[in-house]
């Protein structure tokens, strides 16, 4: 028992924080974000050609060009939700700056 309390103390490697949570959290919240920015934009470039594509094909029949339409317009209205979330933050989060803070003065 002693001997693995010796092993793991041995092994274990110091942990220095360099920055705060509030910081490393931000970090990855906007690399996560930026990641599904990224895929949203190339998803929707590729369905709206899959959406144009079907409608070009689509023999003529009204109901399938209809169709092919309303798809494109719900791709691009979720791409807009799912940028506009983003551009949101971005506007909304300097007026909230300093406000969270743990200090009684501040």
């Amino acid at each position: 028992m002693v001997s693995i309390a010796a092993l793991l103390f041995i092994c274990a490697s110091p942990a220095y924080a360099v920055e705060d949570m509030w910081t490393v959290g931000r970090e990855i919240i906007t690399d996560v974000y930026s990641q599904i920015a990224g895929i949203s934009t190339v998803l929707a470039g590729l369905m709206s050609a899959v959406a144009v594509l079907g409608c070009k094909f689509s023999g003529g029949r009204q109901q399938r060009v209809d169709q092919s339409w309303d798809w494109l317009k719900r791709i691009w209205i979720a791409w807009a939700v799912i940028n506009g979330i983003g551009a949101f933050i971005a506007y909304v989060a300097p007026l909230f700056s300093g406000l969270a803070t743990l200090e009684p003065g501040a």
